[in-house]
């Protein structure tokens, strides 16, 4: 899901009544699909600013999470204070310069790769669409509105949570992010990373399409 401006104002004017810090995870801002609009929660209203910690990163848009570099940023001083404080006492504090620098250049120089690596994401999206709906229409792909997190519904395989992970794990070969770890109601669907080179997204979604024929 993509929330929509009116979604994000009336969380937000439910947490500003109740005196509710919201950190709103932004991570995967960059990756909407067309129709939809990523709004940063802070920015709706100035009054959402003081009570937001907005987390960002460019980890998932440039793929360079194993640098460990992400940003936050709180407007209101005494909440970033006592965010300080905390961050302080987790020993983890300071930031590698390579991931510094890697940082820098994502998003001083980026733009063309990400506008290209969007359409490339989007032809993905294409292709397991058609791939689920012509030769596994047993596992139905929920059509996203952003990220390249796509989640699968398997539940017309009948299978429990349990067999179906064996069967992906040890008979497709596969590692995917199973539903039940986002809770009950994630009980039957899977989550699949689309983010990948086509050859590589072909190769898996066959191996899903094979071990699905043989139960």
């Amino acid at each position: 899901r993509v929330w929509t401006k009116d979604e994000l104002t009336k969380l937000g004017d439910i947490c500003l009544k109740y005196k509710v810090t919201v950190v709103s995870d932004e991570i995967h801002g960059d990756f909407t699909y067309d129709g939809y609009t990523h709004h940063v929660f802070a920015n709706i209203k100035p009054e959402f600013s003081k009570i937001a910690v907005t987390c960002t990163a460019p980890s998932k848009t440039f793929n360079i999470a194993g640098l460990q570099v992400s940003n936050i940023f709180i407007e209101d001083t005494a909440l970033r204070k006592a965010f300080i404080n905390e961050y302080n006492k987790s020993g983890y504090s300071q930031l590698n310069s390579l991931g510094l620098v890697a940082c820098q250049a994502a998003y001083e120089h980026g733009r063309e790769w990400l506008d290209e690596l969007k359409i490339y994401l989007k032809s993905n999206l294409d292709y397991a669409r058609s791939f689920f709906a012509e030769r596994l229409p047993q596992i139905k792909l929920i059509e996203p509105q952003g990220t390249y997190l796509i989640w699968l519904d398997c539940s017309d395989l009948g299978l429990s949570d349990e067999e179906l992970n064996d069967i992906i794990i040890n008979k497709a070969k596969l590692w995917l992010d199973s539903g039940t770890m986002f809770g009950k109601d994630g009980e039957g669907f899977q989550r699949i990373n689309i983010a990948c080179p086509r050859e590589t997204l072909k190769r898996a979604l066959e191996q899903l399409e094979n071990a699905v024929k043989n139960i």
